[in-house]
């Protein structure tokens, strides 16, 4: 959709299988997801907006998801677990899935880039909480950049490099969290009582949208897209369907 919610038009077309973790590419030609292959089973898919077609970038048996262009639009990042082992892996590919391969030494899920390219934000629970971290992709200069209770995972880097935002809490009472991008000042950004999670910057650095439960609190299918501004004013609910949205990306 549209950045202020119009123009709202479904992608996918399969009924029955689950799609989830869209992420826009740069030029906002294609978007990334991860959908259901088979049981136990996540690959991770191409689709182009234009003519619809759909490319398969992953066949490794497990689950590969939230998957994210890199900025320059010629890499991607993933996660994937291979039940076998049950570890939770980074992995940079090429953009058409090629030459795969994981952060060495790194365990975490929902990766997402820094604007130049450099390193990779995560989550994990490598220090026993789950907190965020940051690693380059050949696994050096790992940091754990958060210090907050009940981190799920999804977070995002702002294009100009200043700002990381995320979300925490428990089931029901999660909050937005936005910092510095070396995890200093950290503040809620959110209106308490929204349930809010799963943030996405916008291009210019300015706006978050996310998901949010702030007018249908405990309805199971009540979250919809918000968006608001990085001082935590202008609140603005951009989606409104009998069904739950989430997980949003903003593209260009």
């Amino acid at each position: 959709m549209d950045a202020d919610g119009s123009n709202f038009r479904r992608l996918t077309t399969e009924n029955n299988i689950r799609h989830f973790y869209p992420s826009l590419s740069p030029t906002g030609q294609s978007v990334l997801y991860s959908a259901f292959f088979a049981a136990n089973n996540y690959e991770v898919y191409q689709l182009d907006i234009d003519d619809g077609s759909i490319a398969q970038l992953t066949n490794s048996y497990g689950v590969d998801n939230a998957p994210e262009f890199s900025p320059d639009g010629q890499t991607i990042t993933y996660m994937h677990n291979s039940p076998a082992k049950n570890i939770n892996q980074i992995i940079v590919a090429d953009r058409d899935g090629g030459n795969a391969g994981n952060l060495p030494q790194i365990t975490g899920w929902d990766p997402t880039w820094s604007p130049d390219g450099e390193f990779i934000l995560f989550a994990s629970d490598r220090d026993g909480a789950v907190q965020l971290f940051t690693a380059r992709t050949d696994g050096t200069k790992l940091h754990r950049i958060t210090s907050l209770p009940a981190i799920r995972g999804r977070s995002d880097w702002s294009s100009d490099g200043q700002y990381v935002v995320t979300y925490s809490g428990e089931a029901w009472h999660r909050e937005l969290y936005i910092m510095n991008a070396d995890g200093s000042n950290v503040r809620q950004l959110t209106p308490s009582g929204g349930n809010s999670q799963g943030p996405s910057f916008s291009p210019d650095s300015k706006w978050v949208a996310f998901t949010a439960y702030f007018d249908n609190y405990s309805d199971d299918n009540g979250c919809e897209i918000y968006i608001i501004r990085i001082d935590g004013t202008d609140l603005r609910r951009l989606t409104n369907n009998d069904y739950c949205d989430y997980q949003p990306r903003w593209g260009q």
